[in-house]
């Protein structure tokens, strides 16, 4: 057991300290579990969730098919219409870019939202720096809204076996949809508050030509299959990721087919985030390997010498989860937290649902606090820097911190006053 600890420790510090080559890291450190015998051979494969994996591996293919297309800019484009002035662009921006996030990844959200915005305070002279990061904590905000809005709520799904609709309503109880909503509708609230002061009219001219509607189809086809098929009872425990690829494969062959040009579906698997895959399934080994050797029972030991008492853990780990989360990827630690999760309500003999929710809730909401808390808020951030903008930590803060404590404390409150 000496090992796999020491091993995951460095794992956590070297994942950290080389945040860009992560997923080399967790390569590495998953290999060596195998090396050591941690982990024996024959349930290497076993531990990776292959439905999860392949979950994002279509969402992503098709959300790049999406953005191609130009209809989230079109969007873009109609909720600017609406605004009265700079205060109101912002807001809306930023809730738009919430809503899209909860169906699309929050990097790439983000992406397709921030030049549209970068281009208006153009034209209006004006700093862009509260419209892109209101953009990007508002996209991170809403991740975990849905089953497909975010790496941390597919993880949650598998481990606690939930569908799509489960995230809506579960267990006759308001599922984490409506809980994040209510964060994010408050959160807009104090955005528009602390704007109050941006009355500039807005006044835009030109307009976002759709290239394709097909991608719009099949993203909206993967979401209404995932729907259906969430109300099939035993079905395979692949079937999740294999709609997801068969969407976005539709997709990849309908633009062969059309164009005839090799060179589409290279591009298109270009596109594809390699790196988070490689991570995540190097992760799947390494909590196999931790599993394996008793890690996971001593963590959840852990806690619960902290209290056996479940409001008393159940705020440890929300607020812990947040602190973590503001410094280091959430989706290394959420695949760690989640065995410790289930093992936690086993010794408790509770349902595992308040602690899942807490742990989902502070580590996806906390990434918000900092600016490299959060993959959609470092890429903002860059976003800004190659244009000349400096974002100094006070202003981000100013912003970051008074949206984050609303937006978990809200949750907090509504999940432990449903579930406990």
């Amino acid at each position: 057991m000496t090992l796999a600890i020491v091993l995951f420790i460095l794992t956590y510090v070297l994942i950290f300290a080389f945040s860009e080559k992560k997923h080399l890291v967790a390569l590495i450190s998953a290999v060596l579990f195998v090396v050591f015998g941690i982990l024996p051979v024959n349930k290497v494969f076993s531990s990776i969730d292959f439905n999860v994996l392949l979950m994002i591996l279509g969402i992503m293919g098709t959300v790049n098919l999406f953005i191609d297309s130009k209809m989230p800019n079109k969007i873009a484009d109609f909720v600017i219409d609406k605004s009265k002035n700079v205060k109101w662009m912002t807001v809306y921006l930023a809730v738009f870019a919430g809503i899209v996030s909860a169906f699309v990844d929050n990097v790439a959200t983000v992406l397709m939202i921030a030049p549209v915005a970068l281009t208006i305070c153009k034209k209006l002279n004006i700093r862009p720096v509260p419209v892109i990061i209101s953009i990007s904590i508002f996209s991170n905000l809403e991740g975990a809204a849905t089953l497909v809005g975010d790496t941390t709520s597919i993880l949650l799904a598998g481990s606690a076996n939930m569908n799509f609709l489960d995230f809506f309503v579960y267990e006759g109880k308001m599922g984490l949809f409506f809980i994040i909503q209510i964060g994010a509708l408050l959160s807009a609230v104090y955005l528009a508050f602390k704007l109050r002061k941006e009355t500039k009219k807005i006044d835009r001219e030109g307009s976002t030509n759709v290239k394709d509607y097909f991608p719009t189809f099949l993203l909206c086809g993967t979401l209404l299959t995932l729907i259906v098929f969430s109300f099939i009872p035993n079905k395979l425990d692949i079937t999740n990721g294999l709609i997801c690829m068969g969407f976005y494969l539709v997709g990849v062959i309908r633009d062969l087919i059309r164009d005839k040009d090799i060179r589409i579906l290279k591009n298109n698997i270009m596109m594809i985030d390699y790196q988070t895959l490689l991570l995540l399934a190097s992760l799947f080994v390494i909590i196999g390997g931790v599993k394996e050797a008793g890690v996971i029972n001593e963590i959840s030991k852990l806690f619960l010498s902290i209290s056996d008492n479940v409001f008393v853990l159940y705020t440890c780990l929300v607020f812990f989860s947040c602190i973590i989360s503001a410094f280091i990827d959430n989706i290394p630690y959420v695949a760690t937290m989640l065995p410790v999760v289930v093992s936690m309500s086993l010794s408790l003999g509770i349902e595992p649902t308040i602690l899942y929710y807490g742990l989902i809730i502070g580590a996806t909401l906390g990434g918000n606090i900092t600016p490299v808390g959060a993959s959609a808020n470092v890429a903002a951030i860059g976003i800004l820097n190659k244009k000349g903008y400096k974002v100094p930590l006070k202003e981000y803060l100013s912003y970051s911190l008074p949206i984050t404590l609303v937006a978990v404390l809200s949750g907090y409150i509504i999940v432990y006053l449903m579930y406990i």
